[in-house]
């Protein structure tokens, strides 16, 4: 959570060259911001898990990391792709369903912990949405394109950066559908919880 302010300060430096791919054609340039936020955003994902493996296997979980853990995840992905749609790097709609999704999940969960009520654990739509919209931002950051330009502009890319977009644009639409289906799995294993005695 220490590394959300670093990743939203890093536009107002002021760095403004590009770096290029450097690989196919080195016309195309990466904004340096881009590469930074990209870096923090990967480095605080990183420390994200890891913390959460350390508890796990030194049997040191906590309720305020219990808490904190998923907290930060949230927090984290959604400022990265708030900052994506204000690039123009993604549409507002992506990060709209992901928020739905995470306001509804933590409203059934608030009304499951008053109840007494179990928390369901993650399926297989929970940690695909985790995995797909993790790798989905980091090469979000770095795709010089639009989520989806591929589409709409046909094939005036570089070819690398035509296999980034590709790529990303799969990536980021797998973790919307995993979004939905997750959410909605969610509620519906949990429906008895919502329901009135």
């Amino acid at each position: 959570m220490l590394l959300v302010p670093v990743i939203l300060i890093i536009p107002y430096l002021g760095i403004n060259h590009e770096i290029g791919w450097g690989i196919f054609e080195a016309s195309v340039g990466i904004p340096a911001i881009m590469l930074l936020m990209d870096f923090v955003f990967i480095v605080a994902s990183i420390t994200d898990k890891l913390d959460g493996y350390l508890a796990r296997s030194r049997n040191m979980v906590t309720t305020f990391g219990k808490f904190l853990d998923p907290l930060a995840d949230k927090i984290l992905v959604l400022t990265a792709l708030i900052l994506l749609v204000e690039y123009n790097r993604l549409p507002a709609w992506v990060p709209a369903i992901v928020l739905t999704r995470e306001f509804l999940v933590s409203g059934y969960r608030l009304v499951a912990v008053e109840r007494g009520g179990e928390v369901i654990s993650a399926s297989f739509w929970g940690k695909l949405k985790t995995v797909t919209q993790m790798l989905a931002v980091i090469l979000a950051f770095v795709d010089i394109h639009g989520f989806g330009e591929f589409i709409w502009v046909g094939f005036r890319f570089t070819r690398l950066g035509f296999v980034v977009n590709l790529v990303n644009t799969i990536l980021m639409s797998v973790a919307v559908i995993a979004t939905i289906f997750s959410g909605w799995d969610y509620l519906k294993n949990g429906k008895e919880v919502l329901r009135e005695s």
